[in-house]
């Protein structure tokens, strides 16, 4: 299931721009996630980070890991560990695909964005396979004469 994030109604908090460049997307789902209310309240104001961050599954559960909250300012004893792993909420049946995706075929669980959806936060999970150095080269050499073409065609016109 692929979801066009220029289709999501609500608010993006954020978005890993860099899992794009280091990873080939293969798919993408929506699912939830377990936030205590500090969490949410920090997240609603764009304090997060998924930069580094990874999915992993552990005893038939999706954990994201690394994915940084920063604490809430007025939370004081409520606010929680920045860093700690938090549990994704999938189906059995997608847990199941999951699995059957990372041992077999070498994929990783990437968070490629947070966003709010009917006041709840979800993450785009996205099942992806890491490129090798020259597939980045290739991207940016692809990407720069797209952008050398796009510059030529606006001086003419």
């Amino acid at each position: 299931m692929v979801i066009d994030m220029s289709k999501v109604k609500g608010k993006i908090l954020a978005s890993n721009r860099k899992a794009r460049h280091d990873f080939f997307i293969e798919d993408t789902m929506e699912t939830g996630i377990v936030l205590t209310g500090t969490e949410v309240k920090s997240m609603r104001q764009g304090r997060l980070n998924l930069k580094d961050s990874y999915a992993m599954v552990e005893n038939g559960e999706v954990f994201i890991h690394n994915m940084h909250i920063s604490p809430y300012e007025q939370g004081n004893i409520y606010n929680v560990d920045p860093l700690r792993k938090r549990k994704l909420l999938l189906n059995k049946s997608e847990i199941r695909k999951l699995i059957g995706y990372i041992t077999q075929k070498g994929y990783s669980l990437i968070p490629l964005s947070a966003y709010l959806k009917n006041g709840k936060v979800k993450i785009e999970l996205s099942l992806a396979k890491g490129k090798k150095l020259y597939d980045k080269r290739q991207d940016i050499a692809k990407k720069d004469a797209e952008r050398r073409i796009r510059r030529h065609l606006s001086e003419k016109y």
